[in-house]
């Protein structure tokens, strides 16, 4: 009897199938570059002489890799003190994120009230009013509250909650059994114990992925700090590159090293969480219950 495999009709399958997939990584392979393309330039900027970033035409690999360039940039200005208040800004705020939205995300999933379902379609629609709408608002709030040059008016807001993190968060809880809740309320814990101890643990990925994100947005502000902070002592990152731009210049090796510097964090954070990052994304995974 003929293996089906050694058959014509089968082999052209084959063939096609192979073909197609050659394609598609071509094509994902090619728009990956195009991507990266900015990144990976900047990466070799930051590694050239003046004289070569001058040069033209323009030449992708420097002719000696200028390492030097990374310390010498951070060294120019107070670097170390604007990552610190960096990071300090955003532990505050992924913290303020992942604790208050996922509570309240588990309020709408699975505790029962009247006017619920009104109450969470409020929170999402807050999703459709533009942020610089609220700039001079917010603005004229915190400065009122005598918060203007502090960093109250990047964190606290972390805390009040925020409608898509709910929203995200709550398909997950979503997908907790009720028969699990009712169990922990029948050994004796409330609502709070069973958000910490059993939903918590439970939901890593979703979780994850708001911290990434929280993370992210935080460590790559700028509008906020630009609007609310004045003394250079108290700058971020992200301002202190554009003060380092007006400082040095035209110098662009040392502009370069330190973006790659203050890049560096976020693409780390992702390479070891992307697995969570992934699933937590996966809205359509929360969407039983």
């Amino acid at each position: 009897m003929r293996n089906v495999a050694e058959t014509p009709l089968f082999q052209k399958r084959s063939f096609r199938l192979k073909c197609k997939k050659i394609l598609v990584s071509i094509i994902l392979l090619t728009g990956s570059l195009v991507i990266l393309s900015p990144i990976l330039w900047m990466l070799s900027t930051s590694l050239k002489t003046p004289g070569e970033i001058a040069q033209f035409p323009p030449t992708f690999l420097p002719e000696k890799f200028q390492w030097k360039n990374y310390i010498e940039a951070w060294n120019t200005a107070p670097f170390t003190r604007w990552a610190l208040n960096t990071t300090f800004i955003t532990f505050f705020v992924v913290i303020g994120n992942v604790l208050v939205n996922s509570f309240v995300a588990y309020g709408f999933a699975k505790i029962r009230f009247r006017g619920k379902n009104v109450l969470f379609i409020i929170v999402l629609s807050t999703m459709l009013i533009p942020g610089f709408v609220l700039l001079i608002p917010q603005y004229m709030l915190f400065s009122n509250l005598g918060w203007v040059n502090t960093y109250l008016p990047l964190i606290v807001p972390a805390f009040l909650g925020n409608a898509f993190y709910i929203f995200l968060l709550r398909q997950f809880f979503m997908t907790l059994p009720n028969e699990m809740i009712e169990a922990a309320k029948i050994d004796g814990a409330n609502h709070f114990q069973i958000w910490w101890k059993i939903a918590m643990p439970l939901m890593k990925p979703a979780v994850i992925t708001i911290a990434i994100l929280s993370f992210n947005g935080a460590w790559n502000d700028f509008l906020g700090p630009l609007l609310y902070i004045n003394d250079e002592k108290l700058y971020t990152l992200q301002i202190g590159l554009q003060t380092f731009k007006g400082t040095v210049q035209t110098q662009w090796h040392y502009l370069m090293a330190a973006s790659v510097l203050v890049l560096l964090p976020v693409v780390l954070i992702f390479f070891f969480f992307q697995r969570y990052f992934i699933e937590g994304s996966n809205i359509t995974s929360g969407t039983k219950g």
